[in-house]
């Protein structure tokens, strides 16, 4: 059996407020799954869409990285859902204090293959996903999730 693989993204988008952290990602492979542990503070308290998108260029801060990750054509969903962008990763959410501390399991994002999320990235948003539930024209392509408040490139740890 091959050993697990780990990755980390660094959040930060100091620019536009005081958001900082860690997502770590770590392969279960007798689960075939990936965990996913956040750790943020500085975060405004509230439900805060949460996904990997494509690019890992940050030039232009969180700006310059692309659509969600959505290999197969998929609609935007949530992470539970059949019918969802390999990027979903539906909401998390902040206290009173700013802080998110939150582990969670996802069955169709990858650490290895032609599929991997390696040097992608991960982005906070302002509002909450809708999950591609809403009446808006963006909650298909976005979750309707706002711009973007915090961002890292996920890389190999």
């Amino acid at each position: 059996m091959s050993t697990a693989i780990k990755a980390i993204a660094v959040i930060t988008n100091k620019t536009v407020n005081k958001l900082n952290g860690h997502i770590l990602f770590e392969e279960d492979l007798k689960n075939k799954r990936v965990k996913i542990t956040i750790k943020l503070s500085g975060i405004s308290q509230g439900n805060h869409g949460f996904h990997i998108h494509e690019s890992g260029d940050l030039r232009n801060s969180c700006k310059s990285l692309c659509s969600h990750y959505n290999p197969f054509n998929k609609k935007h969903g949530g992470p539970e859902d059949k019918e969802r962008h390999v990027g979903d990763l539906g909401n998390i959410k902040a206290n009173a204090k700013g802080i998110v501390s939150k582990t969670m399991y996802d069955k169709l994002i990858k650490l290895r293959g032609k599929y991997s999320i390696i040097g992608r990235s991960v982005v906070i948003h302002e509002k909450e996903d809708d999950l591609g539930k809403g009446e808006n024209k963006d909650s298909h392509t976005t979750g309707n999730a706002g711009s973007r408040i915090g961002c890292g490139v996920i890389g190999l740890l």
